[in-house]
């Protein structure tokens, strides 16, 4: 099928499966600034409702919507160290979802400094 039109995408080669084969620089992309690397969550379109007035239940005559305008919900996205699956550490724009979900295992940072521990025939000196 042939795309037409000013912002047509070539289209992917397909397998005989019928899955979409990925070149090799597409799997090396990283996604945009503003998206989740695991999820791929980014901004979203919304309006910010101003209103005025007193509200019924407080004895007033109702609140008025006085104006509508448009507004982008964010992502929450956080700078994360990650241990990928090779087992190499980098850092991940990761949104707070992914992070709680557990979706992202941080990178593990060494020990603590540790006491010893204490032979089993040792009593303590007073």
């Amino acid at each position: 099928m042939l795309r037409r039109g000013l912002w047509a995408r070539p289209e992917r080669e397909r397998s005989p499966g019928g899955v979409e084969q990925r070149t090799f620089s597409e799997e090396l992309s990283r996604p945009m600034a503003g998206q989740c690397e695991i999820c791929g969550k980014q901004a979203q379109v919304g309006n910010r409702v101003t209103t005025r007035g007193k509200a019924k239940y407080l004895g007033g005559v109702g609140t008025k919507i006085t104006g509508i305008s448009k507004r982008r919900f964010k992502p929450n996205l956080q700078r994360v160290r990650v241990t990928t699956k090779g087992g190499t550490n980098r850092s991940m724009r990761v949104c707070a979802q992914c992070i709680r979900s557990g979706a992202v295992a941080k990178k593990i940072k060494s020990a603590p400094f540790k006491l010893p521990a204490k032979p089993a025939g040792v009593k303590a000196a007073k």
